[in-house]
């Protein structure tokens, strides 16, 4: 039977809790194991002592039957130092990943970019600058013009002077006499008509004398 030192998790959800166990290399993570050996609490400082606990002497005990402990717990077993680790060398160690490669090509294209679009501005000419022109007036509406035109026309046609056939109406219209008038030669004939009569007396009389 394969024998593993490792850890086998507890706690609940983003608190996680590991203990150090003896256990069969084919069982579970979290299943059957052998012995208890110690603990692992990530949630407390690196210099707490109760960070991990580990009884040494039961290690050193499973590690002479030829129990091999994981990478997690063999770092346990060297800084208590029952166990030597041996440097690991990593080539991708200290490296960015693939995504982390794309977006360096990415901000250095920009970048690159960004610059020649500054050396083409500053090779441009500095361009002219044109004074415009005061925009032209806009024409009036063809409803106002042609209200204009009707109001200038009535205007002229009341400053002409008068036709002939006005002239003539106008004076036929004062010489007609009004009722008035009528009244006033009516009522001065009757007087008239006395004076002539009383004229004709006289001569009569006068011409009698002279004929005796």
């Amino acid at each position: 039977m394969a024998v593993a030192i490792r850890l086998a998790r507890g706690g609940s959800k983003k608190r996680p809790y590991y203990k150090i166990i003896v256990a069969d290399s084919r069982s579970s993570r979290d299943g059957k194991f052998i012995e208890r050996i110690g603990s692992y609490n990530p949630l407390l400082a690196k210099d707490d002592a109760a960070r991990v606990v580990l009884d040494t002497e039961r290690a050193k005990h499973w590690l002479s039957v030829g129990a091999q402990p994981s990478d997690r717990v063999l770092r346990f077993l060297d800084a208590a130092g029952v166990m030597e680790r041996a440097a690991r060398n990593n080539p991708n160690k200290g490296q960015p990943g693939e995504k982390a490669k794309e977006r360096l090509e990415e901000q250095e294209k920009k970048a690159a970019d960004a610059a020649e679009a500054a050396a083409e501005a500053a090779n441009q000419p500095v361009p002219e600058v044109v004074e415009e022109a005061p925009a032209e007036e806009a024409p009036a509406d063809d409803s106002q013009a042609e209200t204009e035109a009707v109001m200038a026309a009535e205007v002229e046609a009341a400053t002409e002077e008068p036709t002939p056939e006005a002239e003539a109406v106008a004076e036929a219209a004062a010489a007609e006499p009004t009722p008035e008038a009528s009244a006033e030669t009516n009522e001065a004939t009757p007087d008239s008509d006395a004076g002539d009569d009383a004229a004709a007396v006289e001569g009569e009389s006068a011409q009698k004398p002279a004929e005796g």
